[in-house]
């Protein structure tokens, strides 16, 4: 059950993506900061490969742990395919959104109080009193 918990720490907080975005899980944060702490042991998927095939081994001798240990058995094979790729685990950190100027976003108010009249029938008016 300790490999079962160690397990879901490592695994629950995504990984940041090279191209696009990348949605957080609901409380990642938490977890990351969990994560970030063991550094290097646990952003190199060489060293997550070995430790899920490490907890595999000993799951595999009882029959009501088979199941567990073939997913175990697989995590390992992707996260020895991808540190071989050159990929590791990195943080989503949270970009500070810059909020716009109301002056920026609004170049010329409205003259007219609303209900406006549609644009062309704006254009016409002014034609229309003069002549």
């Amino acid at each position: 059950s300790v490999a079962g918990v160690l397990v879901c720490l490592l695994e629950y907080p995504r990984s940041k993506r090279k191209k696009g975005s990348t949605m957080e899980r609901c409380g990642q944060k938490y977890m990351t900061a969990v994560v970030k702490v063991f550094g290097p042991l646990t952003r190199n998927y060489y060293v997550r490969a070995i430790l899920h095939a490490v907890l595999a081994v000993p799951a595999g001798f009882l029959l009501s742990t088979i199941l567990g240990t073939v997913c175990l058995g697989i995590a390992s094979g992707i996260y020895l395919l991808a540190a071989v790729r050159g990929e590791e685990w990195r943080p989503i950190e949270q970009k500070p959104r810059e909020r716009p100027h109301v002056g920026d976003t609004i170049k010329q108010p409205p003259s007219n109080p609303p209900p406006r009249p549609p644009a062309d029938a704006r254009k016409k008016q002014p034609a229309e009193a003069g002549g």
